[in-house]
């Protein structure tokens, strides 16, 4: 992968790690999506479906910089989600900064209709992270805590903020989050979303495919933080106003 930065200034080569290292000082929570030039947030169902070698390459410095992967539950089955594993090529950063050796996989669901035995809670460097309210079904929540560790945020709905504060309480201050689009609109109706990187592949889709958010109309503005680019696909900061 050939990455060149266009903004702020124009570099031939760019340190990936270094261009989205998160902030020293202070907790961070951090989007990432991917679209099409024609809005769509997925191709043949998946986001996957947009994701080429390049976007490939920027998913994974970012997960290896995080410290937990925040995801809808649905889009976790959808996208075919695994528990986290340990990568060798981040195992030193992630120690200098005093990170346990994966992110900690966190799936936000309501309804906990989660099956404990799929690979979402096993196999993994870290114990998953189920994020619910406390109307949740108790039964759902006491067969996912054998597998699990069960964050209860809210009453009769999840409570975004109250789950990213008991997050960062447990040492998982760096967020990402992979949405899928509900949560992302969430997030950010919450005024808790710092950071959006997104990727526009060079591909045009159609169909009726969900745009990055979907929810009620919101107004949350963004300044631009780069924009690198390599064979075609785009991947842009924005850091919120």
């Amino acid at each position: 992968m050939t990455v060149r930065r266009l903004l702020p200034t124009y570099d031939e080569t760019v340190d990936l790690v270094e261009a989205y290292r998160y902030p020293d000082d202070r907790r961070w929570v951090r989007a990432n999506m991917v679209t099409s030039l024609d809005g769509s947030a997925v191709r043949g169902g998946r986001s996957g479906g947009l994701s080429g070698e390049d976007d490939q390459q920027v998913f994974g410095v970012l997960r290896g910089l995080a410290d937990v992967v925040l995801v809808g539950a649905g889009t976790a089955r959808t996208e075919g989600y695994r528990a986290l594993r340990p990568k060798p090529a981040y195992a030193d950063l992630r120690a200098a900064h005093r990170q346990r050796p994966a992110p900690v996989l966190a799936l936000v669901s309501g309804r906990l209709d989660l099956d404990p035995t799929s690979a979402l809670f096993h196999g993994g460097g870290e114990r998953t992270i189920v994020v619910t309210s406390a109307a949740a079904d108790p039964a759902a929540r006491d067969g996912l805590a054998e597998v699990a560790d069960v964050l209860v945020a809210g009453d009769e709905h999840v409570d975004l903020p109250v789950a990213l504060d008991e997050l960062a309480g447990r040492g998982l201050g760096r967020v990402l989050c992979e949405g899928g689009p509900s949560l992302l609109a969430d997030l950010a109706a919450s005024g808790r979303l710092d950071e959006l990187c997104l990727t526009v592949a060079p591909q045009l889709v159609a169909g009726e495919g969900p745009r990055i958010l979907a929810g009620p109309e919101l107004d949350v503005r963004f300044s631009l933080g780069h924009l690198l680019e390599s064979d075609g696909a785009l991947f842009a900061r924005y850091v919120a106003q």
